[in-house]
């Protein structure tokens, strides 16, 4: 699934020349749970650090014009998380990948706050044709985008991969963990493992919604 990040388009250069910092001991999936933690895991990286500074620094206007465009979509948003038993943090996923701006659309012809290709927006319920796209529905849309996120983690272990998956295509990840790892399941800190054999853009689509996650906490 290959989309142009619109926040981070002019980072991908930079993204590329980066190295990744030291990871933590290796865990289990059965670690990082859907049930186990409302918030994504926090491994530090200096890619994490480098958005934290970017979203509160140079782009803190833009930054928190998304989170004021949060509000509207953020119960039922948390809402479907608590009730699928996943991290509240994936909310984020929307804020990075759309700042929840509903026009926004990739050269992939992604769509909506959680901007979905129309394949996968088919696969998972949606009616995608030339008179109707529910990708643009928050409510179905968020349901389509919840329901591969939850299959994503299933088949990868990590919500690190999974949120990886959902943004570069499973089967490149799938076949970058198995040629690094020996298998497709992982853990998050596996994301860092492969880090470096990940296009740009993925390379900084997890920090990014690290980084948001952990300033719109800072600011509540």
């Amino acid at each position: 699934m290959k989309k142009i990040l619109f926040l981070l388009v002019a980072l991908a250069s930079a993204a590329c020349a980066s190295t990744p910092a030291a990871t933590a001991p290796r865990t289990t999936p059965a670690d990082a749970s859907p049930a186990s933690r409302s918030e994504l895991a926090y491994i530090p990286h200096e890619r994490v650090e480098y958005h934290v500074n970017r979203f509160s620094g140079e782009k803190r206007a833009e930054f928190q014009s998304y989170l004021e465009r949060m509000r509207q979509y953020e119960e039922m948003i948390r809402g479907r998380l608590r009730r699928r038993g996943m991290p509240e943090d994936l909310i984020y996923l929307a804020l990075v990948e759309s700042g929840f701006n509903p026009e926004i659309r990739s050269l992939a012809e992604a769509r909506g706050i959680w901007q979905l290709i129309p394949d996968t927006a088919r696969r998972y319920g949606l009616r995608v044709d030339e008179t109707v796209d529910e990708r643009n529905d928050p409510e179905k849309s968020t349901d389509a985008a919840l329901s591969y996120l939850s299959y994503l983690y299933n088949r990868f272990g990590s919500w690190y991969l999974a949120i990886a998956a959902y943004n570069t295509g499973e089967n490149r990840v799938g076949r970058i963990m198995t040629e690094a790892t020996g298998s497709e399941k992982g853990t998050d800190e596996d994301y860092y493992r492969i880090w470096d054999r990940l296009p740009g853009e993925t390379r900084d689509f997890v920090p990014a919604i690290i980084a948001a996650a952990r300033l719109a906490r800072r600011s509540r």
